[in-house]
C-alpha cells in the first residue's frame, strides 16, 4: 500500500522537500504502526534539513541523507502492533519522538518511543510537547541542576523549547527572567516569568543582576557575555544556537568554566518517565504547549521556511489529514 509523505533527497533549503507517493511502512515485532495526526517542528529537523551542522552528514549520510522522512514529534492513532508490543493497542491516541519519519501519513515507531497521549490535549497539542518540552526539562532539572530559589534567566523564551522552559523552570520553584523581543513579552509574562527583559531595549549581560542559572536557548551571544552574568557557582547551558555558537559551546565551554561556574551545551535524550512527567503535568494543566502556526502536510515546505525564519512564537505544527 501507498502513503503520501514529505520526501528529502538531498540536503538543502525547504524547497528540496517534496511530496510523494511512498511505501507504506509494516511494523517490525516490537514496532507500533501509528496513523500520524499531526506533527510539530523542530530546530532538530532544520538541522537534519539543511546538513548546517557538518556532524549531521556523519550521522544521516555524507553526501546525500539516508533517512529521507523528517519528523520527529508526532501524535496519531495506533493502527497495528507488532508482535513483541505489550503496551499498546489499535485504536490508542499516543504521541512520541522519533529519528524521523514523522512527515507522513504513518510511521512504524519504536515501542519505548511512544507514550499514550495526555487526555485533554489535542493531537495538535500533544505533537507539540515532547522534544521541546523534555529537552527544557532536562536542561533546567539535570544539566542544570536547579533549585528552588534560584535565578533562572531563559534567553530565547519564545520559542518552542522557551516556552516549556519558562513554564517548567517555575514549577520547579525558581525565580524567572525571560529574554525575548518586545511582541513577546506578555507572552511570557502570562505564562509566569517574574521578570521580562526586551533585548531590544536591554542588555542582560550589561545590568547588575546575576543569575544561578542561564538557558540560551537562542545562544547567539559570546559565552563571555553569559559568564559575567552568572553568579558565583552558576551555570550555562546552551540548547539552541547558530552552528558557530554550538561549537563555542563544544571547545570553549570546559575552557572557560572556572569559579566555580560552569559553561556547556547538552542534547536532550527522549525517556520514558519524562515524557510520563510531563503527560502528568499536562493533564493537570500545569504545563500548556503554545503552538504559534499550523500547516496542512502539503505546505511542509512554508513550515519549514517559516521555521528557519527564527521568529516562531511557540511551535509549528503540520496537521496531516
Amino acid at each position: 500500500m501507498q502513503m503520501k509523505a514529505i520526501i528529502y533527497e538531498q540536503y538543502g533549503q525547504p524547497d528540496v522537500l517534496q511530496l510523494k507517493e511512498v511505501e507504506k511502512p509494516v511494523p517490525k515485532d516490537n514496532e507500533v504502526l501509528v496513523k500520524i495526526r499531526a506533527v510539530s517542528l523542530n530546530a532538530y529537523d532544520w538541522h537534519i534539513l539543511t546538513a548546517d551542522i557538518f556532524l549531521v552528514r556523519l550521522n544521516r549520510g555524507l553526501l546525500k541523507p539516508k533517512i529521507q522522512i523528517l519528523g520527529a514529534d508526532i501524535a496519531g492513532e495506533v493502527e497495528a502492533v507488532g508482535k513483541e508490543v505489550r503496551r499498546f493497542k489499535p485504536g490508542d491516541a499516543v504521541f512520541g519522538c522519533l529519528s524521523g519519519g514523522g512527515f507522513a501519513e504513518y510511521v512504524a515507531a519504536p515501542e519505548k518511543a511512544l507514550a499514550l497521549k495526555p487526555t485533554n490535549l489535542t493531537f495538535e497539542e500533544a505533537a507539540a510537547v515532547p522534544m521541546a518540552a523534555t529537552t527544557a526539562l532536562q536542561a533546567l532539572r539535570d544539566a542544570g541542576g536547579l533549585q528552588a530559589g534560584q535565578k533562572v534567566l531563559i534567553h530565547g523564551a519564545a520559542g518552542g523549547v522557551g516556552t516549556f522552559a519558562v513554564q517548567l523552570a517555575k514549577l520547579l520553584g525558581a525565580e524567572v527572567t525571560a529574554v525575548c523581543s518586545t511582541r513577546n513579552l506578555e507572552q511570557s509574562s502570562q505564562l509566569g516569568a517574574d521578570h521580562v527583559i526586551d533585548y531590544t531595549q536591554e542588555d542582560f549581560a550589561q545590568n547588575p543582576q546575576s543569575y544561578d542559572l542561564i538557558l540560551g536557548v537562542n545562544g547567539y551571544r559570546p559565552l563571555s557575555d553569559y559568564r559575567r552574568a552568572l553568579a558565583p557557582g552558576g551555570r550555562y547551558v546552551m540548547i539552541g544556537g547558530t552552528p558557530a555558537q554550538i561549537f563555542q559551546a563544544l571547545l570553549l565551554g570546559p575552557w572557560m568554566s572556572r569559579n566555580g561556574q560552569k559553561m556547556g551545551n547538552m542534547m536532550a535524550t527522549i525517556r520514558l518517565q519524562d515524557l510520563d512527567y510531563l503527560k502528568k503535568l499536562l493533564e493537570a494543566g500545569r504545563l500548556m504547549p503554545v503552538i504559534d502556526k499550523r500547516y496542512p502536510l502539503t505546505e511542509t515546505a512554508h513550515a519549514m521556511r517559516y521555521l528557519g525564519s527564527g521568529h516562531a512564537r511557540g511551535k509549528v505544527v503540520l496537521t496531516v489529514e
